[in-house]
């Protein structure tokens, strides 16, 4: 087994390895799945190393910023998967849930105490940052703490340059990404390799308990839990294992279609894949094998010279589109989150996009809504009102629409700040994608990151890019679409 390549680790407290701990921990955070994962290779190759076994945690608390039925629901969903794919391989594997806030406080550190090593997920944005820095400062002078970057094909920490121009993204990648394609997580992590057995003492068990089967089986419902009842679960399922099988339908079914369809509502061409990869079920190593593999790619016939052209893999046009947006646009927000911590703050914008909403934010605007306006569909536009709707029921949000609703908030707001700060809240409130580095990419595009100065100058915009609703409608074919997310009264007005 070839170790995890070292661009993607690091450690994060001075304590070494220790052979006398009872097992190795990965602590799974951001990674939910049991192959595919270079954190838990490097969990795994660590417990070899030491010739202990393998102890997986999963812990889910209730006072994570937006806990809500629909993330419970989807990530208790990845449990039940975990439970069935570890038990098969006699894998110790820990789903805790958090019943009230703070009960969980101390299992990490209760664990640690027994551990050789920790792994963990490395993963630039939302509460995640904050809680490896706090996690570090606890097991200091108790364990080591490996943080390991298991997100995209293109490690994090390759390069220090942050990106502003989704093509100059492209062009690095088409100089560098070729040699770390060769660096691959395990399919199958634990064929020859003995790491099962491990114990969790019972004081440990007694005071954090595994979640019950009822819970991960969907048999008990999540009313007693301190959560936003009033978002709920979404119809689709979450786990690796529905993530597997609709990265399966996709690639069978809808690839060929994509690239002309996906901006379409009514033709049903997008991926759907956005919450499997945000919550970690999806490996982007996974689903760039499989498309490559559908392709016939090999390396050898993928062109040397960088254009920065979004046709760039040596593959049909449907895949190129596809791998342009799972591979370029989804990582060059992994670029972004994890050089810049102030990603997420309004001072982050290009410095020409703030100048000009900054020139125009004092613009009369015909509409300014409230932020629960907005949660509620309650705008005088209809196609708005569509998106907002499908996006507050089922926790996704066609990606086209995604722009213009994004660009009408900017519109419809007292002042950019204020654009912002709604744009985050609905789409952490109730995006099954949220909270991730595409959210942010996706929002602040709407204010001129990865985008250019457009003309001619418009009120409120200036020279931020321009989208309505009524140019959308007569682009896109959506019938069908405003057909179920409208009203009656919308459709009739």
């Amino acid at each position: 087994m070839a170790p995890v390549p070292a661009i993607r680790v690091r450690t994060f407290t001075d304590t070494p390895l220790r052979d006398d701990g009872d097992f190795v921990l990965y602590w799974m955070t951001s990674a939910r799945r049991p192959h595919h994962n270079f954190s838990l290779d490097h969990a795994v190759d660590l417990a070899m190393q030491v010739g202990k076994p393998l102890l997986v945690l999963e812990a889910l608390r209730v006072g994570y910023p937006w806990a809500c039925d629909r993330f419970h629901r989807f990530v208790i969903d990845g449990m039940r998967d975990q439970a069935e794919s570890f038990g098969r391989h006699d894998i110790r594997y820990h789903p805790y849930v958090e019943r009230e806030p703070g009960d969980g406080k101390g299992l990490l550190k209760a664990l640690a105490k027994h551990a050789c090593a920790v792994v963990t997920d490395d993963f630039p944005t939302f509460f995640l940052p904050r809680m490896l820095e706090a996690a570090a400062d606890q097991l200091e002078e108790i364990v080591r703490l490996d943080v390991v970057d298991t997100n995209g094909l293109y490690p994090m920490l390759d390069t220090d340059k942050v990106f502003s121009r989704a093509h100059d993204f492209r062009r690095h990648l088409q100089k560098n990404l070729l040699r770390h394609l060769e660096d691959t997580p395990l399919e199958r992590p634990f064929v020859g390799k003995d790491v099962s057995g491990a114990v969790i003492p019972r004081a440990i068990l007694d005071r954090w308990p595994a979640a019950p089967k009822a819970l991960l089986e969907g048999d008990e419902g999540l009313d007693a839990f301190p959560i936003d009842h009033t978002i709920e679960a979404a119809a689709l399922r979450g786990g690796h294992q529905a993530g597997e099988a609709r990265l399966a339908s996709f690639l069978a079914n809808d690839l060929e279609r994509y690239g002309d369809g996906r901006n379409h509502p009514d033709d049903d061409a997008a991926s759907g894949l956005s919450p499997y990869l945000h919550f970690g079920f999806v490996s982007a190593h996974d689903l760039f094998a499989r498309v490559t593999e559908r392709e016939g790619w090999t390396a050898e016939k993928q062109p040397t010279k960088a254009t920065g052209q979004r046709s760039w893999w040596a593959m049909s046009e449907a895949a190129q589109s596809f791998l342009d947006e799972a591979i370029t646009w989804r990582e060059v927000g992994y670029n972004m989150c994890s050089h810049r911590a102030d990603h997420a703050d309004y001072e982050s914008l290009p410095d020409w996009a703030r100048a000009t909403l900054e020139e125009h934010a004092s613009d009369e605007r015909e509409h300014v809504y409230s932020l629960e306006e907005f949660a509620r569909a309650e705008t005088h536009d209809p196609v708005w009102n569509a998106a907002q709707r499908q996006l507050s029921e089922t926790g996704v949000m066609h990606n086209y629409l995604r722009m213009l609703w994004g660009k009408k908030i900017l519109e419809w707001t007292e002042h950019p700040r204020d654009a912002l700060a709604i744009m985050v809240e609905l789409n952490n409130r109730y995006a099954l994608d949220g909270r991730n580095p595409n959210s942010y990419s996706g929002i602040f595009w709407v204010l001129g990151r990865y985008d250019r100065a457009w003309g001619p100058e418009r009120p409120i915009y200036g020279k931020i890019r321009y989208m309505t609703s009524a140019s959308t409608q007569r682009k896109l074919r959506m019938r069908d679409y405003l057909e179920r997310w409208t009203t009656p009264s919308e459709r009739a007005s």
